[in-house]
């Protein structure tokens, strides 16, 4: 069954790295019979609205694509990997990772990828009978919270992880260096994807969109920066531009064999202790 439709809604959040990504769409330097409305939630929100099936185009995290199968096909491009990097443990003072099951941690929701990537990390590091104490706070307030003395330690994903330092955090664990290390394998993040009841047509159309903007951003790298600077939360250029480099990539335009398998793997891991469902990954372009 297939939907007319004339307007794609998209959802991603409002981070630099996205910004970019969809530069190309948002300027007009991409040209679709489709009209594109943007929607920028956090990360949290577009994963429980693809629970609904709200959008008909979003991010969401790897994590949340387990419960999204049935109605989202996954694209082979706007994926965020992190190579030997990714979400951190964060404290306001040095502290063990055998310290973290004393500590109630901010999360920046239970549906993120970084959750996900945490309980694993609790099992293989700490022991499966290890209890993981959690709230869930919004990604952008977990570092302030830690400074003000609401929470000892934090999960922080996006820019944080650039500039936890300067805000006088300590690193306890660095989720990519330890998937890397573990797998081999670069760590997936959050995924690009398209409902599928739109019909073949239009998923086809706005793959080649999002890949075209994608490439576009790539191209007039300058242009795509200064647009995705509005969006990056204080961040000067260079930090920025940083930031973009580390998840707004070669491997964002396409995923690869080698990112499957690291979404298959963390899925699988991830129903292998209870957290997500078996599903099939199933990639489109």
């Amino acid at each position: 069954m297939s939907t007319a439709i004339d307007t794609i809604r998209i959802g991603h959040s409002p981070d630099s790295d996205d910004a970019f990504m969809f530069w190309g769409l948002a300027s007009g330097a991409v040209q679709s019979q489709y009209k594109f409305e943007h929607i920028l939630k956090d990360i949290q929100t577009l994963n429980e609205w693809a629970m609904e099936g709200r959008l008909e185009s979003t991010a969401i995290s790897v994590h949340a694509f387990a419960y999204v199968a049935d109605k989202y096909a996954l694209l082979r491009h706007g994926g965020s990997f992190g190579e030997s990097y990714g979400p951190m443990v964060v404290a306001s003072e040095p502290i063990s990772v055998a310290d973290l099951p004393n500590h109630v941690i901010a999360i920046p929701g239970k549906l993120t990828s970084a959750y996900l990537q945490l309980n694993l990390f609790f099992e293989d590091q700490i022991g499966k009978d290890a209890i993981l104490q959690f709230e869930v706070v919004p990604f952008d307030e977990i570092i302030p919270s830690i400074q003000e003395g609401k929470y000892k330690v934090g999960l922080i994903i996006h820019e944080g992880q650039l500039t936890y330092g300067r805000d006088g955090l300590f690193l306890v664990a660095d989720m990519g260096v330890w998937w890397k290390k573990k797998t081999g394998l670069p760590l997936p993040l959050g995924v690009n994807v398209v409902r599928k009841d739109l019909g073949p047509e239009a998923v086809i159309e706005v793959s080649r969109c999002m890949r075209a903007s994608i490439d576009a951003g790539l191209g007039d790298r300058g242009y795509a920066l200064d647009y995705a600077l509005q969006f990056a939360r204080g961040m000067d250029f260079e930090t920025s531009d940083k930031f973009v480099g580390m998840y707004v990539n070669e491997r964002t335009r396409d995923m690869g064999d080698e990112g499957i398998e690291a979404i298959k793997l963390l899925l699988s891991e991830g129903a292998r202790i209870g957290m997500v469902p078996p599903v099939e990954v199933e990639v489109v372009d």
